[in-house]
């Protein structure tokens, strides 16, 4: 990571976590510190980051212990939402409502430290369903 977006990561992640309610970015940028204008926020998230790098230095450093036992775990989660225009927006299944429902699916692969009791994601990734153009229609003629 280059030492511009890292810079404007240490003021964007507090704010990210100090913001309450809707999270947007005119709302990040007037909970961020001096150097956290609306344009360097927009720059930020308009800048493409290798984020599978950045969660794989940090667990690097701070949780991976050769005396720990860690087991790697994928799942997925259904996200329930209303609307028309959000990416990736179909219906799947959802264990808590027992039945196919309008939202978006999220896959997650992580390390899971048997000694911290913790995960640590290494990838997070939005599954959508892939287009079927020109699906073969059966039907039968008499």
């Amino acid at each position: 990571m280059d030492s511009t977006s890292l810079k404007r990561l240490k003021i964007i992640v507090p704010a990210l976590l100090a913001i309450p309610g809707r999270v947007t970015m005119q709302g990040i940028s007037r909970w961020t510190e001096e150097g956290g204008s609306y344009r360097s926020v927009q720059r930020f998230f308009n800048t493409t980051l290798d984020w599978k790098n950045a969660q794989w230095a940090l667990i690097r450093q701070f949780f991976l212990n050769s005396s720990d036992t860690f087991i790697l775990a994928g799942d997925e989660t259904v996200v329930t939402k209303s609307g028309k225009k959000t990416f990736g927006l179909d219906r799947f299944f959802s264990s808590l409502f027992g039945k196919p429902v309008p939202g978006i699916s999220i896959f997650a692969f992580s390390l899971v430290s048997t000694k911290l009791r913790i995960s640590l994601p290494l990838m997070t990734q939005q599954m959508t369903r892939p287009n079927e153009t020109n699906p073969e229609k059966t039907t039968k003629k008499n």
